[in-house]
């Protein structure tokens, strides 16, 4: 048998290549090679992604066997356009024929074959040979047969076609392409394996007919496109490719045609394309780069703004288009940022407006000092803190908005393009806080500023309408102001020019109808010329038919319709214009879609007028303040941010004690009662919603009882932690998030009233629901109001009962309170044996014209003699030591005449509901335990020291019964660490130090502690439910502060709202070496029998203090006796 030869085999490794250029310039899904053996049979690596760089890893092996039959072979690189199946073989892009030993010279070691340049690059491949002598039968797998089909054929030579054409520029040959494209395609029906990939060849050759010669329909093309990409769906390899082609059309349409539909599609298909697209390959290179996505942003961001649902949708997938770095991100996030302020603007929502401020101020952040477009965000960002001043009426807002338009206008100089809107903005900034502050220079440079624009905005130009109708606005408050009659007219005649100026269609048209319609008013009131008021009606009508029935600005149209109605009312008297002016009243302050400083300013003026006019609507007016009030506070995430905006307000403090007298000239005694527990203590309602027992409920509704604890904690951490937080973004993202949990607390509040018999939690209290605070003796609430001033006397048990005060007026009240600081800053000066002369007039006062009527119906109506009463005073009442009210007389019998101290227990309530809360908490009790807290020797500058302190001490010591825990905390542990920790272990508290009250910031109100001030803030952070008593030996803890003093915000009350519910506290200075004596008696009095056991017992607390200053008369002055106020039960 003859002997076999030993055959040889060439191992031929592909490596990967570089420099590699498609001659088309068309992008591949990848790159592959060709080893041709023969005529009949190749090799073909994978098809790998092109980097882009133009390099490429290809790793493929293949063991070829040399034949003499076939000396040479050939190696090709070919672009594919399919990462799945391919039809025909791609496009070629180089060759090179060699024979099996060129292959071998080049040992065992990698080597570069360098091909013809394309595209005036050279590339080349890189490969290792190495000689076997066995052949490894999987990779014989490899060889494929070269098939040869028409379909094939067709598009190969489409591809060759279309080569030619992007290198020679010859028609024939784009021609050509279309035509062999075509051809492949007709040979697909649908159905066909290969008809995507023929749809795809068509339609990018005849795109690249329209770029260069605009002969081809590009709305076809597109179709065609569209069709490939349905044939690819998600998952598929070509895919991503196929989104590519797409937007590459879509954006030569939008080029050419201008159609925003294709812009707003191509974005669409970026943001499914990119993440599709890895980092590194060609593809992600082109479709990121200058002329593929940044082009699709750039044309987002020149559409015109789209405050749809749908156009911000489109402006947030462009955003995500620019992740952060990206160089047109602070473009992109101002464009959203203005379609969403332009959604607030239709819609009223205030979540717009934080994002659009959000936005607008990491525009900001990416554009430093330098930066070409710094004036645009920084006029932007303006423009809408401004508008959240105008919704929330809060004046950081306002500042920090004046700011940077002065920031933006410091940008524009004279000549620069854009300083005519500097100018206006800036104004506008300007009129706002002169609204808000009444400072004469902030007008005028308003105005001087609008004059300048109007210079800059000549007769033609499209801005002159806006500057001309700010102009105008500006003169009309200046006018308000000052009266000039000047300044009213030239206001007419520039909103007539502004308004023929606009366009019928214009969306700020109706803003120049109310406001003409607001100064034509104002004339008609100064000129009684009938023609302006029915001038002013119709232009208001109008504005109101321009607008859709939720857009924000029907408020002020409202607004001044009302205005137009009343004026013509106060002159022609007939009732219908009152009905009107009422009716659009009602609709200003309703309306939904308005932020609630402009719906309350409506209310109140609501309620003024009808009680000017002795409407029906009074009460109603004044139930729709409180319920506005109460929303717009519980906005505010901080406590002092509440009562900044309960201060804010102009006419809102007095609204308690109108209502209430309202309600009792239309003898309503009950609704009197409610109207003024709604509308006093309003910081403390808000606060302890967060804290209300809920047991109850957790009987009927576990769930629901759980999910409003929970809602509870988060809502009042989320206040807390956003007190403390100084920089403006956070601030405003931590707002965001405590309205976001404030909604779902509001959710779970409504879930609760759903249950029958929970239908009123939360919700003010009904007089029966009051009146429980009477149960243990009766409450007098003192109203001091402009339009009357009365007592009204809640009983334990039937109707209140209503003690008119006609000899008191508030300039009586304002006085009188005046007059007591006076004297007892006088009295501290006098010898403790001299006679207080002047404390003794006003008390003689006090009692005749105020305590006496009350006195009397107590005595003789209700029959209650020595018993406990509450006083709850209102507005001017709260400055009176109403407690100490005395006739100093005698009897004809020689008897002296019995003061009101002598007749009742008197004690204090801030509110009637506190007084009810702090009775259901007694409730729960528990073994008691007594602290006491000193501090007389306070840090360097926080007073000087208190030598009676220690002593003090020592003395209440000794006087607690032994049965109590009794810790002291004095000297170096006095801290304000130990005092809160003392306070929230110990349900009897006594403390002696320092007090002082923050007259700008009672919240900010403090007992001085060695280190730090121990604030009346830090003390309503804490819950006690369990404490009982606090005895306040210091200064000033139970006096509140005068801008909101219904809202009885002091030292006392916060212990009352940290579970305290019996609190002695003191209404001005006390001298701590006389205090003891009232210290020594009263605990004396209150722990009488207790030495061999009993139950302490916080509810004598009153009496204690009643029978203390009695038995003090000899040895302490009245001032000092008069100084100690009793709080609670």
């Amino acid at each position: 048998m003859p002997r076999r030869s030993k055959r040889r085999y060439i191992r031929l490794e592909v490596i990967s290549g570089k420099n590699l250029q498609v001659p088309s310039e068309r992008i591949p899904a990848g790159i592959y090679v060709s080893i041709n053996v023969d005529s009949k049979r190749r090799w073909k690596s994978a098809i790998s992604v092109l980097s882009s760089d133009g390099s490429i890893a290809w790793g493929n092996t293949i063991t070829l066997p040399s034949s003499h039959s076939s000396p040479a072979l050939s190696v090709e690189i070919r672009a594919s356009y399919e990462l799945g199946r391919m039809l025909g073989s791609g496009e070629f892009m180089g060759e090179l024929q060699m024979s099996w030993d060129e292959l071998l010279d080049h040992g065992d070691h990698p080597f570069d074959l360098s091909f013809p340049a394309v595209c005036g690059i050279q590339p080349f491949i890189t490969l290792k040979v190495a000689v076997v002598h066995a052949l490894d039968d999987q990779n014989g797998a490899l060889f494929d047969s070269l098939v040869d089909c028409e379909i094939a054929r067709d598009t190969d030579a489409g591809h060759i076609r279309l080569a030619r054409y992007v290198r020679y520029k010859r028609v024939s040959c784009l021609n050509g392409a279309v035509e062999h494209f075509q051809l492949a395609l007709n040979q697909c029906p649908v159905g066909h394996p290969d008809r995507a990939t023929a749809l795809t060849n068509l339609a990018w050759v005849r795109l690249q007919d329209y770029i260069q010669n605009d002969v081809q329909d590009i709305d076809a093309t597109i179709s065609l496109f569209r069709d490939a990409l349905a044939l690819h769906p998600q998952h598929h390899p070509d895919h991503p490719l196929s989104l590519y082609n797409l937007t590459k059309a879509l954006n030569w349409r939008y080029s050419r045609k201008h159609t925003a539909a294709d812009i707003c599609e191509a974005a669409q298909l970026y943001h499914e394309l990119l993440p599709l697209c890895q980092e590194g390959t060609y593809l992600r290179s082109i479709a990121a780069g200058e002329n593929g996505v940044d082009y699709v942003i750039v044309g987002c961001n020149n559409l015109p703004t789209d405050a749809s649902d749908e156009g911000i949708h489109l402006r947030r997938v462009v955003l995500e288009l620019c992740p952060p770095g990206h160089r047109l991100r602070p473009r992109t996030l101002d464009e959203l940022a203005g379609a969403v302020k332009a959604r607030f603007d239709q819609h009223g929502s205030i979540d717009d407006l934080d994002t659009s401020i959000q936005l607008g101020r990491e525009a900001m952040s990416l554009c430093p000092e330098g930066h070409a477009d710094r004036d645009v965000y920084l006029n932007n960002l303006a423009f809408s803190l401004v508008s959240r001043f105008k919704h929330q009426d809060n004046t950081n807002d306002l500042d920090e908005a004046i700011t940077l338009h002065e920031a933006a206008l410091h940008l524009r100089p004279v000549g620069h393009e854009s300083r005519e809107c500097s100018l206006d903005n800036l104004g506008g900034a300007l009129v706002d806080r002169f609204n808000k502050r009444s400072d004469i220079g902030d007008i005028t440079r308003a105005i001087s500023l609008y004059r300048e624009a109007l210079t800059l905005r000549p007769p033609g130009h499209p801005g002159r309408t806006i500057t001309l109708h700010n102009l105008a606005h500006a003169l009309t408050h200046r006018y308000d102001k000052s009266q000039v009659s000047e300044d009213l007219n030239e206001a007419i005649d520039c909103f007539r020019d502004s308004l023929l100026l606009q366009r019928l269609d214009d969306p700020e048209r109706h803003r120049t109808l109310y406001s003409l319609s607001s100064a034509l008013c104002s004339r008609f009131t100064q000129a009684q010329k009938n023609e302006d008021v029915e001038e002013a009606i119709a232009l208001c009508q109008e504005s109101l038919a321009a607008l859709s029935s939720l857009h924000p600005d029907r408020c002020f149209s409202y607004r001044w319709l009302q205005k137009a109605y009343l004026s013509r009312y106060r002159i022609l008297h007939d009732p219908v214009d009152l009905y009107l002016a009422v009716e659009n009243f009602r609709l200003a302050s309703r309306h939904p879609t308005q932020g609630f400083p402009a719906r309350i300013v409506e209310a109140i003026h609501w309620a003024r007028q009808a009680t000017v006019y002795q409407h029906e609507s009074d009460l109603e007016a004044y139930q729709v303040c409180f319920e506005l009030f109460d929303s717009h506070v519980m906005t505010r995430s901080s406590i002092i941010s509440r009562r900044e905006a309960a201060t804010a307000v102009r006419g809102a403090q007095s609204l308690p004690v109108d209502a209430a007298s309202c309600a009792i000239r239309r003898d309503n005694l009950r609704h009197a009662v409610e109207l003024a527990e709604q509308g006093r203590g309003q910081q403390w309602t808000l606060a302890s919603r967060l804290r209300n027992p809920v047991e109850d409920i957790e009987s009927a509704n576990p769930a629901l009882a759980r999910n409003y604890l929970e809602l509870s904690k988060l809502v009042s951490d989320a206040a807390q932690s956003s007190a403390t937080i100084g920089d403006r973004a956070a601030a405003d993202r931590a707002a965001m998030e405590y309205r976001r949990l404030t909604r779902q607390w509001e959710a779970a509040v409504a879930e609760i009233r759903d249950l029958s018999a929970f239908s009123r939690f939360l919700l003010p209290p009904l007089y029966p629901d009051i009146q429980a605070a009477a149960r243990q003796g009766p409450v007098i609430i003192l109203i001091a109001s402009e339009y009357s001033r009365s007592a009204i006397i809640v009983p334990t048990l039937g109707d209140p009962h209503h003690v008119p005060l006609p000899s008191v007026t508030l300039t009586d009240l304002t006085n009188l309170k005046d007059r007591f600081a006076r004297a007892i800053r006088h009295a501290s000066t006098l010898g403790p044996k001299l006679p207080r002369n002047d404390l003794i007039v006003l008390l003689r006062t006090v009692w005749d014209e105020i305590m006496l009527p009350v006195v009397n119906v107590l005595r003789h109506d209700l029959k209650l003699k020595y018993c406990r009463i509450w006083l709850c005073p209102t507005a001017a009442f709260t400055s009176i030591p109403l407690h100490a009210a005395h006739p100093f007389r005698t009897n004809p019998d020689g008897s002296r005449e019995p003061c009101l101290e002598d007749l009742y227990i008197c004690s204090y309530t801030p509110t009637l509901s506190a007084l009810v809360r702090s009775r259901q908490m007694m409730k729960r009790r528990v073994t008691p335990s007594f602290a006491t807290i000193g501090q007389g020797q306070p840090g360097a500058g926080k007073g000087k020291a208190l030598l009676a302190v220690d002593s003090e001490l020592e003395l209440v010591h000794k006087l607690v019964p032994a049965t109590a825990k009794h810790t002291t905390i004095s000297g170096d542990a006095a801290t304000r660490a130990g005092a809160l920790e003392a306070l929230q272990q110990n349900t009897w508290v006594h403390l002696a130090c320092h007090g002082k009250q923050d007259p700008k910031q009672p919240y900010n109100s403090h007992f001085v502690m060695k280190d730090e001030d121990l604030t009346l803030l830090d003390i309503m952070e804490r819950d006690i439910p369990h404490a009982e008593f606090a005895f306040l030996s210091a200064c000033h803890t139970a006096v509140g502060d005068e801008k909101t003093p219904d809202e009885v915000i002091h030292l006392a009350a916060g212990l009352q709202f940290l579970g305290f519910k019996s609190v002695i506290g003191t209404l001005w200075q006390v001298d701590d070496s006389v205090a003891q004596h009232i210290v020594k008696a009263f605990y004396e009095k209150m722990f009488p029998d207790l030495k061999d056991g009993g139950a302490m017992d916080c509810t004598k607390a009153a009496w204690a203090l009643n029978r203390a200053t009695h038995a003090v008369k000899t040895t302490v002055p009245l001032e000092q006796r008069m100084v100690f106020v009793h709080i609670g039960v």
